[in-house]
């Protein structure tokens, strides 16, 4: 498996352990949700380290070959996962320092932003892999 694929996969097990511990509070199964996105973040910790070991390992970006209309598409998407990728850190370790120190009050209402922002970063990302590696792969 290449580093491309396996940040992708890291990127969309995220998603899925995001939603899962979403569906979990929703049912008022703390326990359980506090596990999902424990495993949330640990599992983005991971991405983290493996695409920035890669890419200072390498140094080079693969770059998009898509032609037409889908370019300012892809571009699209990309400046906004990498920017939301940046701004999201510090709202996950806020989002979490709360929830650490019981203030499940302003908990709440951090994660209603950091929820579906890190979402978005998490599927956009295996979107973004997608679109380079298998769509529009080089030839």
């Amino acid at each position: 498996m290449s580093n491309a694929a396996l940040n992708a996969c890291l990127n969309g097990l995220s998603g899925i352990l995001l939603a899962c511990g979403y569906a979990a509070i929703r049912a008022g199964r703390k326990n359980v949700h506090k596990g999902f996105m424990v495993s949330a973040v640990g599992v983005s910790l991971l991405f983290l380290i493996s695409y920035v070991t890669y890419h200072i390992r390498v140094g080079k970006a693969v770059l998009f070959s898509g032609q037409g209309w889908i370019r300012p598409v892809y571009f699209t998407l990309l400046t906004s996962h990498t920017i939301l990728a940046a701004v999201i850190v510090p709202l996950i370790i806020v989002t979490l320092r709360r929830a650490w120190l019981g203030r499940f009050d302003k908990h709440r209402l951090m994660a209603r932003w950091t929820l579906p922002l890190w979402f978005y970063v998490s599927v956009t990302g295996v979107i973004i892999y997608f679109m380079v590696y298998q769509i529009y792969a080089p030839r």
